[in-house]
């Protein structure tokens, strides 16, 4: 602003004081009140501007805040007020240069001056909008991008610590419950001989330790610190719920198959239904002891599978604690794999009803 308001006012000064003291007078005045008006410009920029460029048309001085005023409206990059702006710049600029002619050059090249400053004057303006702008939108999809960025890992977070305490539960679960129940026995019988009580030791040390070796085929979903390899062991498959169906009649629980699915599912699909499976047999143990589970599973690869687990609702207390946490981490699996999981009562009897699509 000074170097404008100096190459405008130097060279006009003696020609306004020739005219008459006043005049110069009045230019520095006006110039000195627009460097003041010039700092509102943001606050009231057409107004600023307009006042600042009628100033102009007297004032050499009052040239530099009226263009860093009109450069301030360009910015915004509105065409009325664009249009406004420029014209009444140049009128204003071609006015205080004929008042203050000092040269014999023709009324054209004062014009195409004057023109070519006000056009210079409302791009640069419009540069320095579009360039603010520019870097408003980078900043803010760098800002959006982290933002976006962290939620994703948050919620990668959460997912694997959702899975694990899935996985946790319906291992830990089943085997907890099975010493448990063996230690419940072992409590409440007072006719056992020596042989039966270390028997029923025996069958809780080994419980005990089949929980253990789940632990630790659990945790290895975790990488090793230092080698970066899994350590996680195999997990179950469609093939092993025979296995598990025996594991479960031979520490007591009276259990009932029906398999009727054509062919073998996928691995992720078999593990599902094993989880589900296991998870009914768990709360059966807990809930109803003695009773008759009935598992039926069945499909296809055009239907997928359909598991169906019933056995009558226990009249006894249970002593097992649990949070309800099992029906819900299975749901979550369940719809991990495009299926669906219900569990409820069904008159006298519990039902766990879930498919699982086959290319899940």
């Amino acid at each position: 602003m000074l170097a404008i308001s100096a190459l405008t006012w130097l060279p006009a000064w003696e020609a306004e004081a020739d005219t008459g003291d006043l005049w110069w007078i009045a230019d520095v005045v006006l110039g000195v009140g627009a460097y003041v008006l010039v700092f509102y410009r943001r606050r009231f920029p057409m107004l600023v501007a307009v006042t600042l460029s009628l100033v102009g048309a007297v004032s050499g001085i009052a040239s530099g805040p009226a263009v860093l005023a009109s450069v301030s409206v360009a910015t915004h990059r509105r065409w009325k007020q664009l249009v406004v702006v420029g014209l009444l710049g140049f009128a204003c600029a071609q006015v205080y240069s004929t008042l203050t002619a000092t040269t014999d050059d023709p009324l054209w090249i004062i014009l195409v001056a004057n023109g070519v400053a006000t056009a210079g004057i409302l791009g640069w303006g419009m540069y320095i909008g579009s360039r603010r702008e520019l870097i408003w939108t980078l900043r803010s999809r760098a800002e959006r991008a982290e933002a976006e960025q962290e939620l994703r890992v948050a919620r990668a977070r959460s997912n694997e610590q959702a899975r694990i305490a899935r996985e946790m539960h319906d291992v830990l679960a089943h085997r907890i419950s099975q010493i448990s129940m063996h230690a419940g026995a072992l409590a409440f019988r007072e006719d056992l001989g020596a042989d039966e009580m270390r028997a029923s030791a025996a069958v809780i040390q080994e419980k005990a330790h089949e929980a253990l070796t789940d632990l630790r085929s659990v945790l290895g979903v975790l990488r090793d610190g230092t080698t970066g390899e899994r350590l996680r062991g195999p997990q179950p498959t469609y093939a092993d719920l025979a296995g598990l169906i025996e594991e479960a009649r031979g520490s007591g629980l009276h259990v009932e198959l029906v398999d009727l699915v054509e062919g073998e599912p996928p691995d992720a699909v078999g593990r599902t239904v094993y989880r589900i499976v296991q998870e009914g047999l768990t709360n059966a143990r807990k809930h109803a002891p003695g009773a008759l589970v009935s598992v039926r599973v069945s499909g296809s690869a055009d239907d997928g599978v359909d598991v169906l687990l019933r056995n009558p609702i226990g009249f006894a207390r249970t002593t097992t604690p649990g949070a309800g946490l099992g029906l819900v981490g299975l749901s979550e699996r369940a719809e991990l794999r495009g299926g669906r999981l219900e569990a409820g009562r069904d008159g006298s009897m519990f039902v766990l009803h879930g498919w699982i699509p086959w290319a899940a």
